[in-house]
């Protein structure tokens, strides 16, 4: 069997599939990162003893595409590009920022593949912001010329992270004395939540648990940790935040999605009224906020619907 492979490669997991000629994506399967030593190695087990030989591979990764050399930024891993197909034996390799993928999808994403957070309405023809927090923070936009959608890969995930409030300040204070920058990545992420929860267990003079970020998601969404509850509350705030200023700065009146591996896991009854009523606080500008609609993007592999789209 011929086809192309696919390929979404994140800090943590390793998502890979066979799209065939009409952009069906099959075989999918999910590896964990941590448990080779390299992309190739992974991608030649998920190949293994399957009756495929791709005649090429569009994979997209978690991090800047600057030449040839590609190394990513919250798993280390390193690999050439060029060396990346020999290894694979494919006719060419098409390496991608994973939210540029993810942007390229959106235009193929199906009604029951998105739940609205809040109202507004997208304006038809309009740039589109892209934002999902995971292993780190992914941003990317999608702009429509001539006729089509192109997707721009960004990396706003490291932009300073702005306080909004005393509460908030005095968190990023206290880890910008530990850790010095204070990027939106480092408060939006698994380890970021992880962070609010030890910083405010601090702040309140307790001794904070030893969680993983499903922890901390976990107790907070049961109602069994307070302080759990609370760092959920600030994260899906500051996610606001930076998704509102993300959309002003593109102008992004055609709506705001929102990917990653925790949002969308996150109930909405939840996450949605903190998100949304802080990302239309925008001062003057909070009637252009209310007018943009964000979404939370629930086809569990968007980054494959945009991996079909992309060629050497």
């Amino acid at each position: 069997m011929a086809g192309i492979l696919v390929a979404d490669i994140g800090g943590t997991h390793a998502r890979f599939g066979i799209a065939d000629a009409d952009g069906h994506v099959e075989a999918i399967e999910v590896l964990k990162c941590g448990d080779y030593e390299s992309l190739a190695d992974a991608a030649q087990a998920y190949l293994a003893g399957r009756d495929v030989a791709p005649k090429g591979a569009s994979i997209a990764v978690a991090s800047p595409i600057t030449g040839d050399v590609v190394t990513l930024t919250n798993r280390a891993w390193s690999f050439s590009q060029s060396n990346l197909r020999d290894a694979l034996g494919t006719e060419w390799v098409a390496v991608v920022n994973d939210f540029e993928a993810i942007s390229l999808g959106i235009p193929l994403l199906k009604d029951g593949d998105r739940v609205a957070i809040g109202g507004g309405t997208a304006t038809e023809g309009a740039p589109i912001a892209v934002i999902g927090p995971g292993t780190g923070l992914g941003t990317s936009m999608l702009i429509p010329l001539s006729g089509r959608w192109h997707a721009i890969a960004a990396e706003g995930g490291h932009v300073t992270m702005a306080a909004f409030d005393e509460t908030e300040y005095e968190v990023l204070s206290r880890l910008r004395r530990q850790i010095g920058h204070i990027s939106a990545e480092r408060m939006l992420s698994g380890p970021g939540l992880v962070h609010l929860y030890r910083t405010l267990s601090e702040i309140d003079g307790d001794a904070p648990e030893s969680l993983a970020p499903y922890d901390v998601t976990r107790l907070a969404i049961s109602g069994e940790n307070e302080t759990c509850r609370r760092a959920l509350d600030m994260f899906s705030a500051m996610l606001g935040t930076v998704a509102s200023n993300l959309a002003l700065s593109l102008g992004a009146r055609g709506g705001v999605y929102i990917a990653g591996g925790i949002v969308p896991d996150l109930p909405n009854e939840i996450f949605g009224p903190t998100f949304r009523a802080r990302f239309e606080d925008k001062g003057r500008f909070s009637d252009y906020m209310a007018a943009i609609p964000s979404y939370v993007i629930t086809h569990p592999y968007p980054a494959f619907l945009g991996l079909t789209q992309v060629h050497p």
